[in-house]
């Protein structure tokens, strides 16, 4: 089973401002860097790197959950930090809605960032890490022309959940992992942007190398290129996804986070694999 999004991998056109946001704005602990890549480590379970490349870029939207309690301050501490939060149509920064509240702000690439709490979770159990407060990386946008396909390839291949489905908006979720499947034409707010597909690569993190085993079955039946040794990556969709096994992320962790969709280990849904 998917646990949770391990690291993201995205494009930019200048490390050093890359590392002007997250590491002076944000305090992202920077891990590794050279001429051509840097990366940072948010929380102990996720890993956020950046390429540098001399071509066109394709925004992300990407979206970190915080404590509901201390959401205020996680707001302040990026309000303060110098990086302005966008506005809605009529001007607020912070959205309400009816079991959590957000925020939103941009880096120097386009990349549309959100801070987001969510009432029902369970606080305690996955620390927050820095002045921003992040527990875990929720949410990647997966724009795309085909929706459906997409979103059905996410729940037959890599055994992903939906609570609703539409033909333009879709939250498909594996453990922590929220893939927003959305339609090209659907813009993300609250600043009306084109969605995008972003170049990069997606990891999500598994509980064991069987579950990756099973993926990369499906994945020779449907003729995909892979590569393939402890972990399976590929393209699909015009997205590059990797399976890296997590041996130090509890697969309980998103029970006890009190996830709509997760499921306790030892279950019988658990147990049953849908592959």
């Amino acid at each position: 089973m998917i646990t949770h999004y391990a690291q993201l991998q995205l494009h930019t056109v200048s490390i050093q401002g890359v590392k002007q946001i997250y590491q002076q704005k944000l305090g992202f602990p920077v891990i590794y860097e050279t001429d051509e890549e840097i990366r940072f480590q948010p929380t102990a379970h996720f890993t956020l790197s950046f390429l540098e490349v001399s071509e066109p870029l394709s925004p992300a939207h990407i979206a970190f959950e915080v404590p509901h309690s201390t959401f205020d301050e996680s707001a302040a501490f990026i309000r303060d930090s110098g990086i302005p939060l966008l506005q809605w149509p009529d001007g607020r920064e912070v959205d309400e809605f009816e079991k959590g509240r957000n925020i939103y702000f941009r880096d120097g690439d386009g990349n549309l960032l959100e801070l987001i709490s969510h009432s029902y979770i369970t606080e305690g159990v996955l620390p927050p890490f820095g002045a921003s407060k992040i527990m875990y990386l929720r949410e990647v946008g997966f724009p795309a022309d085909h929706v459906i396909q997409l979103r059905e390839w996410f729940k037959h291949v890599l055994q992903m959940k939906t609570r609703e489905e539409s033909d333009i908006f879709n939250f498909v979720i594996g453990g922590t992992a929220h893939a927003i499947v959305s339609s090209t034409s659907r813009r993300w707010i609250p600043i009306a942007m084109r969605a995008l597909p972003p170049r990069g690569t997606i990891s999500f993190g598994v509980t064991d190398a069987s579950f990756i085993r099973q993926v990369r079955s499906h994945v020779e039946e449907q003729s995909i290129l892979f590569e393939s040794d402890e972990e399976l990556h590929f393209r699909q969709y015009g997205y590059s996804i990797r399976l890296v096994v997590a041996a130090n992320f509890d697969a309980q962790i998103p029970v006890l986070l009190g996830l709509p969709l997760s499921v306790a280990k030892g279950s019988a849904a658990y147990d049953k694999s849908p592959i």
